[in-house]
């Protein structure tokens, strides 16, 4: 077997052009291993540098090395904690520091793939079924074995349950009208985010396959032998992740980057409509938020505030100063959010569109004119983010944004999106003149994330504040500058059911900073589904009701008082436990770990939790199980091993089992881990950081009455200033005599002037 080392022992190329074996997925290629750190490998078939990954913009500065072998025809690579078999047909077997078999190349028989007469594609085509692709190529096609009892999580927004196992998923981002069902036909959904972890009672690894092209991933649905992950362009290039999956998170966000602390007031409930048409309607809305005492912190405007849906305008009739409606919400102490698309008007005398083409810098055929497809606004173009040229272009527009004290931005139809049928794969995307040209199927994947960088650079360029981006379009790494969307959701009973398990895999994917549209974006909510969905919704990031024109308007007055009542409940509660939510975006940004958890994240050695869909964990102490279910007063709770206080009564109960919870309309579930101590802010209608001055902290004492130690995280809440140091980092715990005393990790903020403490 030939091969080299790298002076440093860092990677190690094999050659495969020799390769006796054409059934060799590598048949005629070489293989690089590269030692990203002791627990992190790349596995590829092309020499690139970091520059040629749109999810990785740097590596780790710990690199790993190897110490090679050579025994009985193979080769074993050994790192601190990994060892790799690598045999004459270059298959690989990764094995942990204790010898145990990790993950293996699967090298048994393959099933032929089924096949269709042309009468039996007729026939599909002709009662309205997808028919399937016939003769799909790979540039490659990756194979690895599957055990019993093991799971599959991630995979970003996909429909279905929190398991993986024994479906299969594209990777092509896609905005689907239709109603989201939890096995589709279509296997893409908004998102391509192409990173996975398998687990089981006994290890877990992660699986990064860094490809933008258009891709899939058989995770055991073809044969439960094996799961399979190919590409239609580009060359093999994956990230194996060893460890814990909190290692495994941690590790992935590494390389792809962690969401950086967002403005204190975006964790707040958000109001939106598609669309609120006018500016007094919005103000209408704004007052009825106070008159009902429902805190608020953002109102969202849709399409309709623009001029002829031209971004970076605005309608003078129904508009007529937006600086002026948002100087109106700032005094009630809600902020102004606004919509942007891709999609630039082909408008002779539309300043945008003219300067974007007289730079050049719209996507172009691929005979060398400027492509035009139909979006909102009729005819239009494209921007090319691929370009940095184009993203500082895209980025100054912002001004728009900041001239009139919008507070956020949401990139939507980024997809990109079209109506008059989806972009050609060969529409040509120029880039710089120093980059070469990609094509359509190059760049789509990725088109939302560059987009959402060029927001968020802008932003950042422009203003001191944190930016505030929310995107539906993204791929691995756009977790750094935007938060995300699960899309145009139904007000679905199914669709309440599937968003548990749709944030948790996206939490584990990377993002942590998501939410769904409560109450459904599509069709009639019903005031059950509404409260239950605000219920289920209390804990997620983005805190946002989103709904569709000729939908019932989800305003919870709009409901009876009942409903109400209920609504105001959960949004106070949200907002009680902003600083426990706040520590948690701390803590992500030095972990990588999302704020809502599967419970498998924190019990990894139970099985009843593996494929637990309908309940979460906010960071590892808050346990919550919504009723997602039309008409149920009552649904079985698993508490997992420990000491659980039902947050509602104050019962203790001992975890490791099922238990039976009473749930009324305007009762959700919620279980405190015992020994826990939790921050809570007092009441308030719109979260200023400056008025902030207590902190209550909620005190659980296990039955010996020890309580663990609990950090806590204070800034100014909107700007950078922490970067140079201007924060508090706080330390609970107890003392001698059993109180609460406070240890200072570092002081360079404003204290609080009260910390009261409550025992439970």
């Amino acid at each position: 077997m030939n091969y080299t080392l790298s002076a440093d022992n860092t990677s190690i190329t094999f050659d495969g052009t020799k390769l006796a074996a054409e059934d060799s997925p590598l048949f005629g290629k070489s293989l690089t291993l590269e030692a990203i750190t002791h627990q992190t490998l790349r596995i590829h078939t092309k020499k690139l540098h970091v520059h040629d990954s749109y999810a990785i913009e740097k590596l780790p500065t710990a690199k790993g090395s190897f110490r090679i072998e050579e025994k009985d025809g193979f080769v074993f690579l050994y790192t601190e904690y990994l060892c790799i078999r690598v045999d004459n047909a270059l298959f690989i077997d990764i094995y942990d520091a204790d010898g145990k078999l990790l993950c293996a190349d699967y090298t048994g028989s393959v099933p032929a793939p089924e096949t269709m007469t042309p009468q039996e594609r007729d026939q599909l085509a002709q009662e309205g079924h997808v028919v399937p692709e016939e003769n799909r190529s790979y540039s490659y096609q990756v194979r690895k074995a599957l055990s019993d009892g093991e799971c599959i999580y991630g995979l970003g927004d996909k429909t279905g349950f929190l398991n993986k196992r024994g479906y299969d998923y594209m990777m092509w981002n896609s905005d689907l009208p239709h109603p989201h069902v939890e096995n589709p036909t279509f296997k893409a959904l908004y998102k391509s985010i192409p990173f996975f972890m398998v687990h089981c009672t006994e290890y877990s690894y992660g699986i990064f396959a860094d490809n933008p092209h258009k891709s899939f991933f058989d995770m055991g649905y073809e044969d439960n032998a094996y799961y399979c992950f190919s590409a239609t362009a580009g060359e093999m290039d994956y990230f194996f992740m060893s460890g814990t999956l909190p290692e495994i998170i941690a590790s992935y966000t590494e390389l792809t980057g962690r969401a950086p602390l967002p403005q204190l007031w975006t964790l707040g409930y958000h109001q939106s409509r598609w669309s609120y048409s006018t500016q007094d309607e919005v103000l209408s809305v704004a007052q009825h938020f106070r008159k009902n005492n429902i805190p608020c912190d953002a109102i969202h405007l849709d399409i309709d505030y623009m001029e002829d849906f031209k971004v970076f305008t605005n309608d003078n009739d129904r508009f007529p100063n937006l600086t002026v409606l948002s100087d109106r919400l700032n005094d009630m102490g809600i902020k102004l959010v606004t919509i942007i698309d891709p999609g630039v008007k082909v408008e002779t005398g539309y300043p945008l569109y003219e300067e974007g083409i007289q730079k050049g810098y719209f996507a172009m055929t691929s005979d060398g004119d400027v492509y035009e497809n139909k979006v909102w606004p009729g005819d239009s173009v494209f921007p090319d983010f691929t370009s940095e040229a184009v993203r500082q272009w895209w980025g100054d527009q912002i001004t728009f944004q900041m001239k009139h004290q919008i507070r956020g931005i949401w990139n939507d139809m980024n997809e990109p999106a079209s109506f008059n049928g989806p972009l050609p794969d060969d529409v040509v995307f120029p880039g710089d003149p120093d980059t070469a040209s990609l094509t359509h199927s190059d760049v789509h994947n990725v088109y939302g994330h560059l987009m959402a960088k060029a927001t968020y650079e802008g932003w950042k360029r422009l203003d001191s504040k944190r930016p505030f981006v929310i995107t539906r379009a993204c791929y691995s790494g756009s977790q750094k500058y935007s938060t995300a969307w699960t899309g145009d959701n139904q007000s679905l009973w199914s669709h309440l059911k599937m968003s548990i398990p749709q944030l948790l895999n996206l939490g584990m994917s990377g993002m942590p900073l998501i939410g769904t549209d409560i109450g459904g974006f599509g069709a009639n909510t019903t005031p059950e589904l509404l409260c239950r969905w605000i219920q289920a919704s209390c804990f997620a990031p983005l805190f946002r009701n989103h709904s569709a024109k000729y939908t019932r308007r989800q305003e919870p007055w709009q409901f009876d008082e009942t409903t109400l009542e209920i609504y105001r409940k959960y949004v106070d509660l949200r907002y009680r436990f902003i600083p426990y939510m706040y520590d948690l975006c701390y803590e992500e940004t030095v972990t990588g770990l999302p704020l809502l958890r599967p419970l498998v994240l924190h019990y990894p050695k139970d099985p009843a939790v593996f494929e637990c869909n309908d309940e979460y964990l906010v960071g590892d102490r808050v346990l919550v199980a919504p009723i997602t279910d039309q008409g149920a007063r009552s649904r079985a709770v698993y508490l997992p091993e420990g000491e659980w206080v039902d947050y509602w009564t104050g019962v203790r109960i001992e975890g490791g089992k099922y238990i039976l919870r009473e749930a009324p309309p305007d009762m959700c579930p919620m279980y405190i881990l015992s020994g826990s101590i939790i921050p809570n802010y007092p009441a308030m209608q719109s979260i200023e950081p400056d008025n902030i001055d207590t902190l209550r902290l909620l005190v659980y004492p296990d039955s010996q009455g020890n309580v663990s130690p609990y950090r806590h995280y204070q800034d100014n809440g909107e700007d950078f200033q922490y970067e140079q140091g201007s924060y508090n980092l706080y330390e609970f715990h107890l003392d001698g005599e059993k109180n609460i005393a406070v240890k200072n990790l570092h002081t360079g903020y404003s204290p609080y002037k009260e910390i009261d403490i409550d025992w439970r």
